[in-house]
């Protein structure tokens, strides 16, 4: 009895040493993840502060190169400008050509007509008006020779003010057109010193892009892809405001019309996709474009160089629904190899457009033209045209749409 009492009394004891040991490990251990993670914030905190001084301290070349960006987007812009003002100079100096051709026709048959009545009126000598009337055999006679005389004293002035007036028409679309020629030279020779000042800061951002680290080169060559990528999307933007406009009216009336029958029902979506996104809804009214991932690259890029966008990304993101933030209009889908990749467009009925890239292939859920509804799947995240990996590229811009016209997506995103 002795030895069994022994034997659980060791028992007990080894027991008791052992809780005690594991106790101790749990502390030791409870206390190294405090340490681990204490030292994880900390180097946390120190990265997003490292961050903050390279956006804060970007290099003068860096700045200098986005400052060339900014002033080849102004002398582009006022290029195109300029050519649609020669392009409607040209149509408008074509057709007063045109107008001061047939008024000349016009002319020259009234003054015509004009020359044969003095003939004739010669021709009959110095009969007069008078010797008409004068000449009446009857009352009858008087009357009837009365109304002729005086419809052809009518036709007479009325023949005189015509001819006045074509003539002093030709004369004012002869300035106009002067006027419209002069304006033509004066575009032209903008345009050419406007492409002139283009080529020397083209030639001056070379330059500066050839002092750039290869990091930051990358980074630039990737901006300088996507705005050439924009300028045909500005186009297809320019394009489809007219449709964009008459959606707006449609979707306005629809929501008046709601709210005259005191309901709050919408029209379903044309698209037939699914409507699983949701989550917050910011004061903008836009939920976000991915569920569980953050924002891993903000509106600059760690060099400082403006991204002028978002990125999405983290681990399995890739082929993870990308839902439409808003109600709105599809402007333009595309699927390249280059710059933005697979990306959709949407115009939103708050004035606001928002830009979905590098989705994967072959996952556009949607068409231009199609309206969708706030959390609808439109595509997929992937990795496609200029992307070191699975992510997606969000924009936000104001109308009308277009590439310059870019804001920070944190300002509207919940």
């Amino acid at each position: 009895m002795k030895k069994i009492s022994s034997k659980v009394l060791a028992l007990v004891v080894a027991l008791t040493c052992m809780f005690q040991f594991t106790v101790v490990m749990a502390a030791d251990q409870t206390t190294t993840l405090k340490n681990e993670k204490s030292s994880n914030n900390e180097e946390i905190t120190n990265a997003q502060n490292n961050l903050e001084n390279v956006q804060q301290e970007k290099s003068k070349t860096v700045t200098e190169v986005e400052n060339l960006d900014s002033q080849i987007t102004t002398y582009e812009t006022q290029i195109e400008e300029l050519d649609g003002k020669i392009n409607d100079l040209s149509n408008k100096i074509t057709e007063s050509e045109g107008n001061i051709q047939k008024a000349e026709e016009e002319y020259q048959k009234e003054n015509q007509l004009l020359n044969e009545r003095l003939v004739v009126m010669y021709e009959n000598g110095e009969t007069s008006y008078l010797d008409v009337l004068l000449s009446s055999e009857s009352l009858t006679d008087f009357i009837s020779n009365y109304y002729l005389v005086s419809e052809l004293a009518s036709y007479d002035t009325d023949l005189l003010e015509q001819i006045q007036e074509k003539k002093q028409e030709i004369e004012n679309q002869k300035q106009q057109l002067e006027t419209s020629k002069n304006e033509l030279n004066t575009s032209k020779a903008q345009k050419e010193q406007t492409q002139v000042e283009l080529a020397a800061a083209k030639e001056e951002k070379s330059k500066q892009v050839a002092q750039l680290s290869q990091e930051e080169q990358n980074i630039q060559a990737q901006i300088d892809e996507l705005k050439e990528a924009n300028k045909e999307i500005d186009k297809k933007i320019a394009a489809a405001q007219a449709a964009i406009e008459a959606a707006k009216k449609k979707h306005q009336q629809q929501q008046q019309a709601n709210a005259a029958n005191g309901g709050s029902s919408s029209s379903s979506s044309n698209s037939g996709g699914t409507s699983t996104g949701g989550g917050a809804v910011s004061s903008s009214g836009f939920i976000r474009p991915v569920s569980g991932y953050p924002i891993t690259t903000t509106w600059h890029y760690s060099s400082g160089a403006l991204h002028g966008a978002v990125d999405f990304s983290g681990s399995g993101i890739s082929g993870k629904p990308i839902y439409a933030v808003a109600d709105g209009i599809v402007v333009t889908t595309e699927a390249l190899t280059t710059s933005y990749g697979n990306y959709i467009i949407i115009a939103h009925y708050n004035g606001l457009y928002t830009l979905y890239a590098h989705g994967q292939a072959g996952s556009i859920a949607v068409s231009e033209g199609q309206e969708v509804k706030q959390g609808q799947q439109i595509m997929r995240v992937g990795s496609t045209g200029n992307s070191t990996g699975p992510h997606l590229h969000f924009e936000v811009r104001t109308s009308p749409g277009r590439y310059a016209n870019r804001v920070n997506p944190l300002n509207y995103l919940p």
